[in-house]
């Protein structure tokens, strides 16, 4: 993998080349909860160098791994995607897929193991990054970036410019007690009636289940949904009557005029299309031109976000 350059991520990374020239290398990592990504970004190229398991309960393991991507660089920074909310008044992190990494003081430290200044960010606010700057988001002055994958993520991008807002949840749009019994289901956070326990793909699972009885994955009820099947089109319709109302609220809040959305749910384009029109009948704003489209930056929005804020940081 290392010997890849930008072409690896289409013509979001030949934006980026556009866009950077002359500035410093910087590593970046997207760090997930079982595997660690790795690219140095130096004047708009954006260089892989391929990826390890993620040393989820041994810290010290933790910053070797990120050590050996370090070797042999001349780097002038860290910049990190990852799943996490980082506190700004303390810059300790809240990382429940990377328990030695939870509750930590994460850029501090890993400034002090590899000698660097470090940016650390969280993976929906670097995703959105990416496609306000070199993805479907660009020539747009709000973009609000929607994850659906597992669970529900968000970010948002203003001139482009990152909002993360107090305490760092700014674009947590899958979080706060919205959904009405009985779809109120438990979530994650410790709340009830969140968006991201009915909304990503393990909670499109768990409504199923609910009407239909039986275990499912998302993608065999998808597939059903997409045949025409009615039990799965029973479950794709309450699906999308518990989360386009709050994304429509969001769109009128924000003012967002495209909302490009990754995650994996945001490979069946028909959903996509469906929610679509969904929101797009709930929001004040009359417009015939499509708000929810997929993302461009594939496969790698964290390291192309990490990459632009990092460049911009530490440049």
């Amino acid at each position: 993998m290392g010997s890849k350059r930008l072409a690896v991520v289409g013509n979001c990374c030949q934006a980026m080349a556009e866009s950077k020239r002359g500035r410093a290398m910087i590593l970046c990592f997207d760090i997930g909860g079982s595997r660690i990504k790795a690219a140095v970004a130096e004047a708009g190229r954006l260089d892989p160098l391929g990826d390890c398991p993620t040393p989820g309960q041994d810290f010290d393991a933790f910053l070797a791994a990120l050590a050996g991507f370090a070797a042999g660089h001349a780097l002038r920074g860290v910049a990190i995607s990852i799943a996490g909310v980082v506190a700004p008044e303390t810059g300790r992190i809240t990382v429940a897929n990377i328990p030695c990494a939870d509750g930590r003081a994460l850029a501090e430290e890993i400034s002090a193991a590899l000698r660097l200044p470090v940016l650390v960010l969280n993976d929906a606010d670097c995703f959105a990054l990416a496609e306000a700057r070199q993805g479907a988001g660009r020539g747009h002055r709000s973009v609000f970036g929607v994850i659906l994958g597992t669970g529900v993520g968000g970010g948002l991008v203003i001139d482009g410019r990152l909002v993360q807002g107090a305490g760092g949840y700014a674009g947590e749009w899958g979080h706060g007690p919205v959904v009405a019994a009985p779809w109120d289901l438990p979530c994650g956070c410790g709340l009830r009636g969140c968006v991201d326990a009915v909304g990503g793909a393990r909670g499109l699972e768990k409504l199923h289940a609910g009407l239909h009885g039986g275990a499912q994955p998302a993608t065999a009820i998808l597939a059903d949904w997409g045949r025409g099947a009615a039990p799965a089109g029973q479950t794709v319709a309450l699906w999308l009557n518990l989360i386009a109302p709050p994304l429509a609220l969001v769109v009128n809040v924000l003012g967002a005029s495209v909302l490009p959305v990754g995650g994996g749910l945001s490979n069946v384009p028909a959903l996509l299309s469906a929610l679509d029109r969904r929101v797009r009948a709930a929001i004040l704003r009359p417009t015939d031109i499509p708000l929810i489209v997929p993302a461009l930056c594939r496969p790698e929005p964290g390291l192309i976000g990490a990459a632009e804020a990092g460049l911009e940081a530490f440049g």
